[in-house]
């Protein structure tokens, strides 16, 4: 069974809406985010944190240990996964990577041990591993793997989830992306925040025929249209840490697709 980074969105999924928790989450329409985010990064650079990332292999997960490093925000970096990437720019010489069975995790416990900061982005599709091999990955391995970085001292997990998750959903998708967001929920991490971003545009290395079409029409229209149901990937992962180095007080935050636009964008402003 493969297991990659969180899967794209279904086609239906846009219809539901997922912001009857969005109040949970911070408001990020304040115009200053842009002129504090320099000096909120590097308070957290000088805090000497450490993060792993789950699901690196995937599209956004690829996209995420790009940015942290080109960030630099973290001064251990450890890639969690069932096999070692290879990397050939320098800059990823320095990440550790632990080569964990996801069916037994119990026996890699260490790896998840010594992090104060988690990203999670596993996901795989029910074309490409059954219903139950789907259900497996994204709600089993994902909750197996918040218990041992609780357990291992992790204050701050970041989800990857889906617009329109909801565990009463008549979607299986859906709903084990609900389930494993109350399931997390029910640690009580010093700070859990959730992302339900909608359709992730990006270049899918893999063949997907309908995700394909579905990225290539909301990629041809106007970003005001398209912006309700879809986000580039880069700006789901600068959102993640944009929001990982502002300081919160709430246990819980719940971004959705509009909320982590705001917030990825918020990097834009800041380029030259």
């Amino acid at each position: 069974m493969e297991v990659w980074g969180s899967a794209l969105v279904k086609p239906w999924m846009w219809v539901n809406n997922p912001c009857s928790r969005g109040e949970d989450g911070p408001s990020f329409n304040n115009p200053s985010m842009a002129e504090t985010l320099p000096n909120l990064q590097e308070d957290f650079r000088m805090q000497n944190k450490s993060v792993f990332i789950l699901g690196a292999s995937g599209e956004t997960g690829k996209v995420l240990v790009k940015e942290i490093l080109e960030q630099s925000l973290f001064s251990k970096v450890t890639l969690i996964g069932r096999r070692k990437l290879t990397f050939e720019e320098e800059a990823y010489k320095n990440v550790n990577q632990e080569v964990v069975d996801f069916e037994k995790l119990d026996d890699y416990a260490s790896a998840f041990q010594g992090h104060d900061v988690g990203f999670c982005c596993l996901g795989t599709t029910k074309k490409k591993a059954g219903a139950e091999g789907f259900v497996r990955v994204d709600r089993d391995y994902v909750l197996k793997s918040a218990e041992l970085a609780k357990a291992g001292g992790c204050k701050h997990f970041n989800l990857l989830s889906s617009q329109g998750a909801d565990r009463s959903s008549s979607f299986l998708y859906l709903q084990i992306k609900g389930e494993v967001e109350a399931k997390v929920e029910e640690l009580e991490f010093d700070r859990y925040s959730i992302f339900r971003p909608g359709v992730l545009l990006c270049d899918r290395q893999e063949s997907r025929p309908s995700e394909w079409l579905i990225r290539k029409f909301f990629g041809s229209l106007p970003e005001s249209w398209a912006r309700p149901y879809s986000v580039p990937v880069v700006t789901v992962v600068r959102a993640m840490l944009n929001n990982a180095v502002r300081p919160s007080d709430k246990k819980m935050e719940l971004l959705d697709n509009k909320a982590i636009y705001a917030l990825g964008k918020a990097h834009d402003t800041l380029k030259p």
